[in-house]
């Protein structure tokens, strides 16, 4: 039989990547990027305000035709290869990213009107400029007899759809007003893709909707106008142009339109598979089932399963959603993560790397071989992993980093690890989270650069954690999903668990926690929840004055075998 492919759009933070897969294996053929060329590595930023992070969306639209068509080409050179043999293209991307639209669905950036007007762009997902927009979604939803919060966790984030158009609508009326819609990137792009892009009719992923919008059939899809009225009546306009009609990813959005295909030299008429987020899409492509957590770590992280939707599930505070079909069909998506990790360690190197890293070396290099030499507690730190808020189970915008236990003689390697052992036990943090409201965490598969490059780190995440880490045999876990997705929609598969089967796997090399290291990281624990709950929640009364002299008698303890 011929050989058939689907290709997989995967818009991160800094650029768009397209790769294509042979639907026998999951094996990539081809791959491009394409990095965004506005604003700092494709981030519009405001250097008077710090939370501010906005993307241009006419760096989607040139992202998508460039990266295509240059994978496209370099497929070409396989003989097995040819672009009608496309069944499908799938996407994913950041989230919550939304962006204000015209009637016709045009990106109001667009228009030279609103070209340099920041509001006027995608508010990307690290955007937390409302965060007391969130604060009051909360407070009102939490006394609503719906009770909007219980499948997002209990608390709105500054980072999710209606806390951002709400702080546009009070520091940009003039954009506001000019938008007739607002839609998801992750809806956006399929839009462009099958020429469906007007707010009422563009096809809606359940995955947005579910996770970031208070979407939910338990009281008809979006809050209720009388709720929205409370926030700003100025909403409901909002509401009046969101198409009600979601769909999962396997479902068809459109077909490819010729303002697309002839670009990127693929047949007119290729199904457009609804879209999602990254993470959602690669916790697919790393092959999720209950039981498994994926990990996708990157600048931040995002921390998915799936839960039988015909067995009960219990609304777990904190988690950033609860949405049937929003990772797979037939089950619940769950999804939690960390506001900041990736970005920690670039944090350091860029601002902190001391002047001492050999010429020539790679600082995250140098310092993970230095830090490789110590043992767990050997340092006498510990840090919290809020550097730029916590996202699960606190949802906090405004807690801060914190390293404690530094003197005269801390070291750079030193502080390296202690950035990812706070990060690890941030994972653990969301790992009891789930496994105290009955959802079990046997394994994890972590996919991403870090999870690909960096066995030190995967070890004290297996060490902290007390299960196998395991990683995804696929480099681009979110563009395979999304290739699945795209494979599924174009018929090549009959359902998603099918293309799992075929497309996904693991690496050999697995992760398994150390009895000493295990040991001693569940002391540092203990004293990592009492500095997360002494800063991070409001009235714990957590008593921390002994955390210090006990981080010393671990060092001291370790430091002589």
């Amino acid at each position: 039989m011929a050989a058939k492919f689907s290709i997989g759009l995967d818009y991160g933070t800094n650029s768009v990547r397209a790769i294509i897969v042979d639907l026998a294996d999951g094996q990539e053929i081809a791959s491009d990027v394409y990095e965004y060329p506005s604003g700092d590595h494709g981030i519009l930023l405001d250097p008077k305000d710090p939370n501010l992070a906005r993307q241009n969306p006419a760096d989607y639209i040139q992202g998508c035709k460039t990266s295509v068509a240059n994978a496209v080409k370099q497929a070409s050179r396989n003989r097995d290869f040819s672009p009608d043999r496309v069944v499908g293209i799938g996407v994913d991307t950041t989230g919550s990213t939304p962006l204000p639209v015209d009637a016709k669905g045009r990106a109001l950036a667009l228009h030279s009107k609103f070209k340099k007007n920041l509001a006027a762009h995608a508010w990307l997902w690290k955007d937390h400029t409302s965060a007391e927009e969130a604060a009051e979604i909360t407070a009102k939803a939490s006394r609503t007899k719906e009770n909007y919060l219980a499948k997002c966790g209990g608390t709105y984030s500054s980072e999710w759809f209606w806390s951002k158009i709400l702080h546009c609508r009070r520091i940009a009326p003039d954009v506001f007003e000019a938008a007739a819609g607002w839609v998801e990137l992750a809806d956006f792009v399929p839009g462009f893709l099958t020429g469906n892009t007007a707010p009422e009719t563009i096809r809606r992923g359940i995955c947005a909707a579910g996770h970031k919008a208070m979407f939910h059939t338990d009281w008809g899809g979006l809050p209720k106008k009388s709720f929205l009225k409370r926030l700003d009546p100025e909403l409901v306009k909002v509401a009046e142009n969101y198409n009600s009609d979601t769909a999962t990813s396997d479902q068809v959005a459109g077909h490819l339109i010729k303002e697309f295909a002839e670009p990127m030299g693929l047949p007119v008429g290729i199904p457009v598979a609804v879209g999602a987020f990254d993470a959602h899409h690669g916790a697919i492509g790393s092959g999720v089932k209950p039981g498994t957590l994926v990990k996708i770590i990157g600048t931040s992280t995002c921390d998915v399963t799936v839960w039988p939707a015909d067995q009960p599930l219990a609304d777990i505070p904190g988690l950033c959603g609860i949405v049937p079909g929003s990772v797979t069909p037939g089950m619940y998506g769950l999804e939690a993560g960390q506001s900041a990790v990736g970005d920690i360690f670039n944090w350091f190197v860029r601002n902190l790397a001391p002047s001492t890293i050999p010429s020539g070396r790679d600082p995250h290099v140098w310092l993970t071989e230095q830090a490789d030499q110590l043992q767990p507690g050997e340092s006498g730190l510990l840090a919290l992993d809020w550097n730029n808020g916590n996202r699960t189970v606190l949802v906090d915008p405004y807690l801060t980093g914190l390293l404690v236990g530094q003197t005269l003689h801390t070291t750079a390697a030193e502080i390296y690890r202690a950035l990812i052992e706070a990060t690890a036990f941030g994972a653990l943090t969301i790992i009891n989270r789930f496994e105290e409201y009955g959802v079990q965490v046997k394994q994890v598969v972590n996919c991403g650069g870090i999870a690909e490059k960096n066995p030190m780190a995967m070890q004290i995440y297996a060490d902290v954690c007390g299960r196998p880490m395991k990683v995804s045999r696929s480099a681009q876990t979110c563009a395979l999903g999304a290739a699945i997705f795209g494979a599924v929609a174009g018929g090549g598969y009959s359902s998603v668990a099918a293309a799992q089967r075929k497309m996904t796997g693991t690496k050999d090399t697995v992760y398994r926690p150390r009895k000493k290291a295990k040991a001693v990281y569940a002391e540092l624990y203990k004293l990592y929840h009492q500095l997360h709950d002494a800063f991070g929640v409001k009235g714990s009364g957590v008593a921390v004055d002994q955390v210090m002299k006990d981080l010393i008698a671990i060092r001291n303890r370790v430091r002589k075998g």
